[in-house]
């Protein structure tokens, strides 16, 4: 079908609310017949800068551990991707800004759809350092779809 998507990158942090906005990114790549892109970003950090994240992140501490939590989550989602019939799916654990990443492999692999959770866009956390998925929909340059998961 013309003007359909045919690459669709979905973030996730590992987070249930995040692998909501998975299944929806699934459903609409294997609806549009479309790949499907899916990310984790990672920062690694030494002890002394992981014990003051956890501190002020408290229950979000989690996505500071480095690539092997970050594999774990992309090897989750693909597990939701397929049981919601999507077979064209490919995984990408990468270190850097969440939001950098995305913008990287979606000029990178030429995706024309950015899915993302909407969590963080409403909490004091995410109004003061910044929202993935707020940062992503005012700098893409595709389309984002922002996936009401809270």
């Amino acid at each position: 079908m013309a003007g359909s998507y045919q690459t669709v990158l979905v973030g996730t942090d590992g987070s249930d609310t995040s692998f909501l906005a998975v299944d929806r990114a699934a459903a609409l790549a294997r609806d549009a017949g479309a790949r499907l892109l899916i990310v984790s970003a990672y920062q690694p950090a030494d002890e002394r800068s992981l014990d003051r994240e956890r501190d002020i992140l408290g229950a979000d501490s989690y996505q500071l551990m480095g690539s092997a939590p970050a594999e774990d989550n992309v090897s989750r989602a693909r597990d939701r991707a397929a049981k919601a019939g999507h077979q064209d799916v490919e995984t990408l654990a990468l270190q850097g800004d969440p939001v950098e990443i995305l913008h990287k492999v979606a000029a990178d692999r030429q995706v024309d759809l950015i899915v993302v959770g909407n969590r963080g866009l409403n909490r004091l956390g995410g109004r003061i350092l910044g929202s993935v998925p707020a940062d992503v929909a005012r700098r893409s340059l595709v389309d984002v779809l922002i996936v009401h998961t809270t």
